[in-house]
């Protein structure tokens, strides 16, 4: 018996091959697909939030060492946000191979393993626009402390709030209204108190663009959260976990050709060996820093589709508020940054906000479960 996680209309299925049973005294076996099925959908949602979580943490702190230490190219930093995509071919390979297996032991006439044409479309249109905000995002960061920077983006889960109310059909409950008003205000508060955290030499005027440019990422990253979400239940019906690393391939790839035409025209690639030469940690850590850089924020992206594909829009974004804390105490130790009383406010508001969201995911999760049960 083989097990295949797939997601259709109504959440995660796992598809099973001979697995049937004729007699009713196997009916106790009958439920060991389901009962496998549950785990792997754990283990699944486990795995790509540990992923989701090291790009997350890691990815922002290794763009600011490119800015710290000499580095300048905007397009570069962008690029390297979407860079690591072909690091996907193994997993995708392997389930290839794995698929190649199934059809061959199996009698069923439906052998499709690339994703459909309308699929793949709306992987570039989400690509295109992940290429424009990680551009705005690199942007706003070389103005930024990254603890301030991610403060800051973390109010992307209040903008995915917002758009998936009308994108993706979510509802707004008290809780989520609340959570979306004390992020916002953590975000006000850090903007008045950004003359204690402005960056040796950042003027006032960078620091405010920088500002704005995090909070018009975190918008359009609110935005792309539930297209995508709208993108798996329904551009592509049942569709399987090669089909999200799929999605992820085109998408990434579309964004590196983005950012690719940005570098050709800002003529990136003729200036940065000049630039490795001259970074401050030696030219070949330069290269060494942009491949990590690379891989870490794949790992984000990675399991930032994987989240949604077992979860929802709505989850992610919660998840990845949770993590500000993590990236607020690295971006403290590794960079000294100073951590002012308007940042530890404005962390507490928004790990309020995400206590009263995932409470309200709690009581709703709950009701449904009576509801069902009384049935």
């Amino acid at each position: 018996m083989s097990l295949d996680i797939e997601r259709t209309g109504d959440g995660l299925s796992v598809a099973c091959s001979n697995s049937s049973t004729t007699n009713g005294t196997d009916h106790h076996r009958s439920n060991l697909p389901l009962l496998k099925s549950l785990i792997a959908e754990q283990q699944l949602l486990l795995i790509n939030g540990v992923v989701y979580a090291i790009g997350v943490v890691s990815g922002p702190l290794l763009i600011r060492l490119y800015f710290l230490h000499g580095g300048n190219r905007k397009w570069v930093s962008a690029c390297l946000q979407t860079f690591g995509f072909p690091m996907l071919v193994i997993p995708i390979s392997i389930l290839y191979l794995s698929h190649r297996r199934r059809w061959s032991s199996s009698s069923s006439s439906d052998h499709k393993f690339l994703i459909s044409p309308k699929f793949l479309l709306s992987a570039v249109v989400i690509g295109l626009l992940n290429g424009a905000c990680n551009f705005i995002y690199s942007l706003g960061l070389s103005f930024l402390p990254v603890s301030t920077a991610s403060l800051l983006f973390s109010t992307y889960l209040a903008f995915t709030c917002f758009f998936a109310l009308f994108i993706a059909r979510h509802r707004f409950t008290p809780y989520s209204i609340n959570a979306i008003l004390l992020m916002t205000l953590g975000s006000v508060l850090l903007g008045i108190g950004q003359d204690k955290d402005r960056p040796v030499g950042v003027t006032d005027p960078q620091y405010l663009l920088g500002f704005l440019l995090t909070l018009a990422a975190a918008a359009l990253t609110g935005f792309v959260n539930p297209c995508t979400e709208v993108a798996f239940t329904k551009v592509a019906t049942n569709i399987n976990y090669s089909s999200v690393l799929q999605f992820q391939f085109c998408s990434a790839f579309t964004s590196t050709i983005f950012c690719t035409l940005g570098m050709i025209i800002n003529k990136d690639f003729s200036a940065m060996p000049r630039e490795a030469r001259e970074f401050g940690l030696g030219e070949s850590e330069y290269y060494l820093l942009l491949a990590f850089t690379a891989v870490a924020w794949q790992l984000s992206s990675i399991g930032f589709v994987g989240l949604i594909f077992c979860a929802s829009s709505v989850t992610t974004g919660v998840f990845g508020a949770t993590l500000v804390p993590a990236t607020e105490v690295a971006a403290v130790i590794v960079y000294h940054e100073k951590f002012s009383g308007e940042k530890g406010v404005s962390l507490a508001l928004c790990v309020w906000g995400f206590a009263s969201y995932l409470y309200g995911s709690y009581m709703e999760t709950k009701k449904q479960s009576i509801y069902r049960s009384a049935k």
